[in-house]
């Protein structure tokens, strides 16, 4: 077979038989790697299994005449590997009143195909947070703030993903927490030395809101609230408006 060559011969080598076959048996033969398994994403075609794992909350509002139990199930992915993860899959939301019956089967349903949809599912809980009841909302146990029932079930679906992972809280550095606790002590004291935990003219602006949270705050009774974490303890010391939950200062 004739082979043209198009290029100029700056040298040439003989090639004996044996010079062929050394090369062949000095190369080290590389060891076969395993198979790596195929790690498994959330997604729409993920069938579901025969067993999931879930947790269920209480919602108990004085907006409903019966409380709501939220059960939400979740899928773990690459069980018994690194790459193990749970992942909300489905969603359930049942009560014994059945005015909202239809709207609450509407959003579980929803919620349920956006779990399956996967990806960052993380949205759905401030889009939720976000929805305001026009009748005006109520306060939980804690002195916190929810707008609108839609929300407290964002607030447990919240819960939830924290549970499992998929939500970290920021870290709150200690300096903060040190500070907290430093204005917290200080209010309480100057509340004690005037021989009342408030003034009359605060408790008469926030008795309408005492009356409606369920349980007592852990917080000082004259506190308001705070516009970052919607929690009753906002607190008015030197001037500066001083959240005794999340840190938020505000002056002037």
């Amino acid at each position: 077979m004739a082979i043209k060559i198009e290029k100029k011969i700056k040298g040439y080598n003989v090639v004996k038989p044996e010079d062929k076959a050394a090369p062949a048996a000095a190369a080290p033969i590389a060891p076969k790697e395993p198979p790596m398994a195929e790690v498994i994403q959330m997604h729409e075609s993920v069938e579901r299994p025969e067993q999931l794992v879930g947790s269920t909350f209480k919602i108990k509002s004085p907006l409903f005449e019966h409380a709501l139990y939220v059960t939400i199930n979740d899928i773990v992915l690459n069980a018994g590997t690194k790459y193990e993860q749970r992942r909300p899959f489905e969603i359930f939301i049942n009560s014994k009143n059945m005015d909202h019956f239809q709207w609450i089967v509407a959003l579980t349903r929803i919620l349920s195909a956006v779990f399956r949809k996967g990806g960052d599912v993380t949205f759905i809980v401030e889009e939720l947070k976000a929805v305001f009841d026009p009748r005006g909302g109520y306060f939980k146990a804690g002195g916190i703030y929810m707008p609108s029932i839609v929300a407290e079930i964002g607030a447990v679906i919240e819960q939830h993903m924290k549970n499992i992972g998929l939500i970290h809280d920021p870290e709150m550095d200690e300096s903060t927490r040190r500070l907290i606790a430093e204005k917290r002590a200080a209010y309480e004291q100057a509340g004690a030395k005037k021989g009342t935990d408030v003034t009359a003219a605060s408790a008469g602006a926030h008795s309408t809101a005492a009356a409606s949270t369920p349980e007592s705050s852990s917080f000082p009774p004259g506190a308001t609230l705070c516009a970052k974490c919607n929690t009753q303890a906002l607190v008015l010391m030197d001037g500066c408006q001083t959240c005794l939950n999340c840190g938020y200062s505000k002056c002037g």
